[in-house]
């Protein structure tokens, strides 16, 4: 069976560096044959030198997804590779995925009237090296909450409070935290996915 779509013109599937589920599904539906192959990276250890040089958070991003890009690409001739990475700062803060439940607790409180950025990032690679990168931006406004909001919301997301940098997914329950969003939707959820498209047609992966 021929995993090309009517507009995917690569002989194989796009590697997607990553497994979140909603970047894969933003993939899917946009008619893009995808496989998953996670990096083996520590992305700990990638963006901690490039924090404490103060490198800015947008930069930390798209290098965070380079590094996945070319872990991924260097095993894998003649593909293409896909990596995308999202920061979130509030107030120069740092935020990353919680741990527990209890840690998206705290952070949702941390972001709690507030206003937060989103920086997410993305680098395509074919053997071992980088052919096309992105960035895109969002800002955030989290509506006050209480305490005992805050504890429902998580109670009821469950699981999925701890697969998103900030704690929450606002294509779902996390909606109803917000009160303000500036910025592409897709780029909310961890994909530019419209540059992405403008990328893979300029590789002649995609009819035009």
């Amino acid at each position: 069976m021929s995993t090309s779509s009517n507009l995917w013109l690569s002989d194989a599937p796009l590697i997607l560096a990553s497994g979140s589920t909603t970047r894969r599904d933003m993939l899917l539906a946009a008619g893009i044959p995808v496989e998953v192959v996670k990096p083996e990276i520590d992305e700990r250890a990638v963006e901690k030198p490039l924090v404490d040089r103060g490198v800015p958070a947008d930069q930390v991003a798209a290098a965070l997804a380079c590094a996945k890009a070319l872990s991924v690409s260097r095993d894998r001739p003649d593909r293409f590779v896909l990596a995308a990475d999202q920061t979130l700062i509030c107030d120069d803060v740092a935020f990353h995925k919680p741990a527990d439940l209890a840690a998206a607790e705290r952070q949702i409180a941390s972001l709690a009237g507030r206003t937060h950025e989103l920086h997410s990032a993305f680098v395509i690679a074919r053997d071992g090296a980088p052919l096309a990168d992105g960035l895109e931006a969002a800002r955030l406004t989290m509506r006050p909450l209480n305490t005992d909001f805050i504890a429902r919301y998580v109670a009821v997301a469950g699981s999925a409070a701890l697969s998103s940098v900030g704690g929450y997914q606002l294509e779902g329950l996390g909606a109803q935290l917000f009160e303000k969003v500036e910025g592409d939707h897709f780029t909310i959820l961890g994909l530019p996915l419209l540059a992405v498209l403008s990328a893979l047609r300029d590789l002649d992966c995609l009819a035009r």
